[in-house]
């Protein structure tokens, strides 16, 4: 049963990704002139740091069978909220930032669940909004965070290899699969991603289900955005695409599904530290940028590729084709070597 488990995606592709990373990690002063040290592992944990909880947060919904697009939109709000109203005491920066993302979470829930939209074009128009939203508030500009004492404390190194911004990332990572795993949430969240009209006939509660993960999600992402604000002492108005392309590599990687009903944070969490060891090797063996973006896009269609669902039923038709076609008895009278 532990062999049948371990081979399962959501298991087998996490599980392979970070350990052919950590043996391409390992292994780099042997293929190039560049040494390691414990700063290189710190420093992957500090880029697990600024994308986890991003890809945590597409991941659940992506279990929930929806693609919450605007989770950029909320990461970069999130952070230039902390920096605006954090100014005085961090501790309103970071509440600022958190209850917006709740707020957006909600009214994307609502509206998903309540009027059984897509949750893709929703989210596309949240995600244009957020980015428009953010750009207002700062008047198109980066702008500085003075508290440098927060900003030294999220990066201290502790135990070695940690940062409390990192370990913040990996205790939210610790509690979503203890939720998950142990909860009613957990099971039904998979369930309405892969049948949602037999969740509903069997009594799951879809809407308030979907509303809560969209709430989730929301506080993640502003969460991961305030995190990131405090570590760098200020914030960008517009991240770009890139940190949510790597969040879904992440989030594929970590054997969610993109038909949903598939995956667990931990799964998430070995997508993730895959991607962050992948960009530390590509950094300290001084790679051109352009490797990992051409390993993002082949991974994703690999990716891609196995999880048809219509590739994947083939397959079995063409296997139950070729059984039957052994097994079948042959015609009587017709044994070797007997001619008329």
């Amino acid at each position: 049963m532990s062999a049948r488990r371990l081979g399962r995606p959501e298991m087998l592709l996490p599980t392979a990704a970070a350990g052919l990373t950590v043996t391409a990690f390992a292994l780099l002063p042997a293929y190039t002139d560049a040494g390691l040290s414990s700063f290189d592992v710190y420093n992957t944990f500090q880029i697990f740091a600024r994308l986890g909880l991003l890809a945590l947060a597409l991941g659940l919904t992506m279990i929930a069978g929806e693609f919450d697009l605007s989770v950029v939109g909320t990461y970069a709000l999130g952070g230039m909220l902390t920096v605006q109203a954090g100014q005085e005491h961090y501790a309103y920066g970071l509440l600022a930032a958190v209850a917006a993302g709740a707020a957006i979470g909600l009214v994307q829930g609502g509206l998903i669940a309540g009027l059984k939209l897509p949750s893709m074009p929703v989210t596309l128009a949240t995600y244009i909004a957020l980015l428009g939203l953010t750009s207002a508030l700062s008047g198109g500009l980066t702008r500085t965070y003075s508290n440098a004492s927060v900003t030294l404390w999220v990066d201290r190194t502790v135990l070695t290899y940690f940062s409390p911004r990192s370990l913040i990332t990996l205790g939210l990572f610790v509690l979503a699969a203890v939720v998950l795993s142990l909860t009613r949430w957990g099971r039904e969240l998979r369930a309405i991603g892969g049948d949602r009209r037999a969740s509903r006939v069997a009594g799951v509660r879809v809407d308030r289900l979907l509303v809560g993960t969209f709430v989730a999600s929301g506080v993640l992402s502003a969460l991961g955005g305030s995190l990131l604000s405090f570590s760098l002492g200020s914030a960008n108005p517009d991240p770009g695409v890139q940190p949510l392309i790597v969040a879904a590599a992440a989030a594929l990687l970590g054997g969610v599904s993109l038909t949903g009903g598939r995956g667990n944070p931990l799964g998430l969490l070995g997508g993730i530290m895959g991607v962050a060891l992948l960009t530390e090797i590509v950094t300290v063996a001084a790679l051109p940028v352009y490797v990992t973006q051409l390993f993002f896009a082949g991974l994703l269609g690999i990716i891609v590729v196995i999880d048809a669902p219509d590739l994947h039923s083939a397959l079995v038709r063409e296997r139950t084709r070729l059984r039957a076609g052994t097994s079948r008895p042959s015609p009587a009278g017709a044994q070797p070597g007997n001619q008329t």
